[in-house]
């Protein structure tokens, strides 16, 4: 049997939301931990659409906060799953800000993610291979492999740094 293929496109989900008071810090920026709860939740959209099956986050590789988002300010948050394993897959989340009332936009951040399908039993599901269209596209996927290959390296030194804390306790 063929294994099901989806498009990257077809796994686009989008999120706008509007910078409130409540939403920042000190600086009147918004707060790092608020932003990656929306990056979160956008990114499980976009890999529930390509599974169509029940997701659990294994693990964001890094946010990289790369110009501040005010107060006042929409942020929109684009997720694409990028690339595809066995059972997990990588999806891309792209920040943007607007100011606006000038309606200048910004990248703001980028995140990686990485997400298991699990079946009723709780256990991972094969996923359906992602195919990329556009030369973007073919450029995350391209580059896909060697950034799993670097989670499962920070996965293992992880479990060996988890493993020495639990033995001073």
């Amino acid at each position: 049997m063929e294994q099901q293929k989806v498009f990257m496109k077809d796994t686009i989900a989008i999120k706008t939301a509007l910078v409130f008071p409540q939403d920042t810090n000190m600086h009147g920026t918004l707060f790092g931990g608020k932003l990656i709860s929306y990056i979160d939740d956008i990114a499980s959209i976009s890999a529930l659409r390509l599974c169509k099956t029940p997701v659990v986050t294994a693990s964001i590789d890094s946010v990289d906060f790369i110009k501040p988002i005010r107060e006042g300010d929409a942020v929109t948050l684009e997720a694409m799953v990028t690339w595809t394993g066995n059972s997990s897959m990588e999806v891309l989340v792209k920040v943007t800000s607007e100011h606006l009332m000038t309606g200048e936009k910004s990248l703001a951040a980028l995140s990686f993610l990485t997400f298991v399908s699990l079946n009723e039993d709780g256990k991972p599901n094969p996923v359906p291979k992602v195919v990329p269209v556009t030369e973007y596209e073919k450029w995350l996927h391209d580059t896909g492999e060697e950034r799993a290959k670097h989670r499962k390296t920070r996965r293992l030194q992880s479990k060996s740094l988890i493993d020495l804390i639990s033995s001073k306790n």
